[in-house]
């Protein structure tokens, strides 16, 4: 039987995984080929060679080309190792019938952690804590709020992240209110809402979990910040861009709100940023990620990547995919 074709574009940015790709390669049935050297290839030659292969392992260059669409020759499925893919991936490859997945529900799982972990962090003012004991103090602060099980939380975005973090507070007993104009299904325990100021009139805390889009760009305003009670929360682990910054600086300057925010807009601060002291403000410069145990050894280094082996391992015996990237889902990404 004629081995399945695998094809993966080297980049020069490091973003390279060689285990990752080792397994790829000892996957039963199943021929994989780096190129190198790519970038002077013109769209042409781009194409010539895509058409050649079953499966396309796609990282953030090169952008393939559009024309693929209508002649795809070998190419059935894309398996993109990233989560947006805009820049990559035009909407005339969705349309068409190649296939195409991405890192599905393990980026959500995480940045629905990363969530729960800013939260618990921010509600109990650990930083303020913290800062106050190396002082030599410690021992008076009180923080606002007395039980997450009373707390009133929003949670903006129902998408992967935005599902499982709702699934991870559950058992905390918090009133958990839903904003997404595009969800379907609540879990029993939520409540949906119709406007984003419906969600920051009602909430204590806001949790963002939404795709950074034209209609969520700048849609944190410092009236929808206002609407929340002194001492309420907000935590982004989504995009930055999301919230308007000035305005939310502003109240984190003044000491109204406190966050918890793995990104800004942009995703960086100068070294001598008056934020970087505030203690109301947790922020973890966009590298909130981990690694393995040693102890977990290779099992544990390849678990980022599991949905990508699986739906690759699927294809090659004939299986369905998971996580496959429809219009609706493809312009709704960040």
């Amino acid at each position: 039987m004629e081995k399945v074709k695998a094809l993966h574009f080297l980049s020069g940015n490091g973003s390279f995984n060689q285990e990752l790709f080792d397994e790829i390669g000892s996957i039963p049935g199943i021929e994989l080929k780096l190129i190198e050297n790519w970038e002077s290839f013109t769209e042409d030659e781009l194409v010539t060679i895509i058409q050649d292969c079953d499966v396309l392992i796609a990282s953030r260059a090169p952008y393939i080309p559009d024309q693929l669409a209508e002649n795809p020759g070998r190419l059935k499925y894309i398996c993109y190792l990233h989560g947006t893919m805009h820049r990559a991936i035009g909407l005339p490859i969705i349309q068409s019938d190649i296939q195409v997945t991405n890192w599905g529900d393990r980026a959500g799982k995480n940045l629905a952690q990363d969530s729960l972990v800013l939260l618990l962090s921010v509600f109990k003012d650990l930083p303020k804590r913290i800062m106050a004991v190396r002082g030599g103090e410690g021992g008076n602060i009180s923080s606002m709020g007395s039980s997450l099980s009373l707390l009133n939380i929003g949670i903006y975005g129902f998408g992967f992240s935005g599902r499982e973090f709702a699934r991870l507070v559950e058992s905390f007993g918090m009133n958990i209110r839903v904003y997404d104009p595009f969800v379907k299904d609540l879990p029993a325990h939520c409540e949906q809402v119709n406007s984003l100021k419906d969600l920051f009139a009602n909430s204590q805390a806001i949790v963002i979990h939404a795709g950074l889009t034209e209609g969520t760009e700048n849609s944190i305003t410092r009236e929808l910040l206002a609407l929340l009670p002194d001492q309420g929360i907000i935590i982004n682990t989504a995009r930055g861009a999301i919230i308007d910054q000035e305005p939310f600086f502003d109240e984190l300057k003044s000491g109204r709100l406190r966050a918890g925010v793995d990104v800004l807009w942009p995703d960086n601060l100068p070294a001598d940023h008056e934020a970087r002291q505030w203690e109301n403000l947790i922020w973890t410069c966009h590298q909130f990620g981990g690694s393995a145990w040693p102890s977990e050894g290779l099992k544990g280094r390849l678990r980022p990547f599991e949905n990508f082996l699986n739906n690759i391992k699927a294809f090659v015996n004939g299986e369905e995919l998971k996580f496959i990237i429809d219009e609706e889902r493809y312009k709704k990404m960040t």
